[in-house]
């Protein structure tokens, strides 16, 4: 028989303990992990090449009085998200809040693009995304308490960039994947939600987590500059939090305003590089 939440307690009284973030070794899903650490609360932090960065990522989640927990996940295979999640939530006891932060991309013309870099950027993307969603969905359905679930797309959720097909095709489906999940977990009392950044200073990037108040001229962004994964973070904190009980099948742009640029930006250009990745 299905656990549903107790209708008496408020949905503002949700705060969630057993957390996993995955793709947590450096920029967004290192910032989340972070902030989403607090004494008494466990913190799932997943790793694909960067050991060393997911351990650093420990150390800061201990320090905030959580208690950390690694596992290696390679979302090339993405069933692997499933069995990573289960391991979680059995180390954990159960589940309150998934993360999906794990990405990769690719900067190849459609003409050019093989079959085998598609297949890997929409495994991990999007495949490995639902895999992971569906996994924890579960756990927070058989808790009873319900639960969170945020997916960081990215600012091509909603618009095209040259040279990323396949990232693009991913993070679209996976928006529309949130805004499914949205409608058939909010029964259980789980909410699903996505977060788009725009230019984020990571290593993603090729910024190596700098400092976005160094020389970073972005005259093509309103604000000016690239965005601090940090300021990422903090977005999903509140997703994730007591006060956003009733935002659910959202996806929160966080991008300086790059995306309202639009016909602004076209009408400025001033040469055709832009058609090259």
């Amino acid at each position: 028989m299905t656990a549903h939440p107790d209708p008496t307690t408020p949905p503002e009284a949700f705060v969630p303990q057993r957390i996993v973030v995955t793709g947590a070794d450096s920029g967004i899903g290192e910032a989340t992990a972070v902030a989403l650490a607090g004494p008494g609360r466990h913190v799932g932090v997943t790793w694909n090449s960067d050991e060393s960065g997911a351990q650093e990522t420990a150390e800061k989640v201990r320090a905030a009085g959580a208690e950390a927990h690694l596992r290696h996940l390679d979302l090339t295979d993405p069933q692997q998200g499933a069995s990573v999640v289960d391991a979680f939530a059995a180390q954990m006891g159960g589940l309150d809040a998934l993360v999906m932060s794990s990405g990769t991309g690719s900067s190849t013309p459609l003409l050019d693009m093989d079959f085998a870099t598609w297949r890997d950027v929409v495994s991990v993307d999007l495949d490995g995304a639902f895999c992971c969603l569906q996994a924890a969905a579960r756990h927070m359905v058989d808790g009873g308490r319900g639960g969170r679930i945020v997916a960081i797309t990215s600012v091509h959720e909603h618009a095209p960039r040259v040279g990323a097909a396949p990232y693009c095709a991913a993070k679209g489906g996976l928006g529309l994947l949130v805004k499914v999940a949205a409608l058939e977990l909010a029964e259980h009392g789980i909410t699903v939600n996505a977060v788009a950044p725009g230019e984020i200073a990571t290593p993603m990037t090729g910024q190596e987590d700098e400092s976005v108040l160094a020389a970073k001229e972005r005259p093509g962004i309103p604000v000016g500059r690239p965005g601090d994964a940090r300021e990422i973070a903090a977005t999903v904190a509140f997703l994730c939090g007591p006060e956003a009980g009733y935002v659910n099948g959202s996806s929160w742009v966080v991008d300086g305003g790059m995306l309202q640029m639009g016909p602004q930006a076209g009408s400025h250009l001033a040469s055709d590089d832009w058609r090259r990745p």
